[in-house]
């Protein structure tokens, strides 16, 4: 499952460097996350962690942030989303990856508690890889356990 968003970088969204607010962007992740994992749920879910967030380089006032959420891993309640974020630079084309994020939601019922949800089905190279890497992290985060 798949979702894609766009949002034009104005300058209430920026810091005095010009560049956007980290807190924006975690904004904007925590939201194409939830809209992604709603659809692979069928239903609603609530943030459980922001298991990571790379931020690989600034985005600027007049840039247009790209979000793209891909489920790529499922518990029996629990979903992993995997968030890119790019900027792309009107004037120029140029896109350039700014942040990456790994999410993880729960699936709920009407009365907020947890819900099955159907199982990830990997579409890609790029998927499987994702599976793998947020699998053993869920694996090392047990162990400590």
């Amino acid at each position: 499952m798949r979702t894609i968003q766009a949002h034009l970088i104005l300058p209430p969204d920026t810091n005095h460097h010009g560049t956007i607010f980290g807190g924006k962007v975690l904004a904007y992740i925590d939201e194409v996350a939830a809209i992604a994992s709603m659809k692979h749920a069928g239903g609603n879910t609530v943030t459980v962690s922001i298991d990571s967030v790379d931020f690989l380089s600034p985005a600027r006032v007049g840039d247009i942030l790209e979000l793209e959420g891909i489920v790529v891993y499922t518990g029996n309640t629990s979903i992993t989303v995997f968030v890119r974020v790019t900027s792309f630079q009107v004037k120029t084309g140029q896109s350039t990856l700014t942040t990456e994020s790994f999410v993880t939601m729960v699936a709920v019922d009407d009365d907020g508690e947890p819900r099955q949800v159907p199982q990830v089905v990997i579409e890609s190279e790029e998927q499987r890889r994702l599976y793998e890497q947020v699998k053993y992290q869920r694996e090392l985060k047990l162990k400590k356990k």
